[in-house]
């Protein structure tokens, strides 16, 4: 395995947190929310991280 393949699962990763985080607010618009749901926020901490991760392997 090296840098380059993890990587590439990274990325993998954090577009399905980016989905996951959509679907998320989709639903909760849907709901009549009127902020945004916290599950949605963690998401995207997570993704933001993942990203940073990417990025020290590029």
């Amino acid at each position: 395995m090296t840098a380059e393949h993890i990587r590439e699962q990274l990325e993998q990763i954090a577009e399905q947190l980016d989905d996951l985080a959509m679907a998320v607010l989709r639903d909760a618009v849907e709901e009549g929310a009127t902020s945004r749901p916290e599950e949605e926020k963690r998401l995207t901490r997570a993704r933001r991280s993942v990203e940073k991760a990417i990025q020290l392997l590029s």
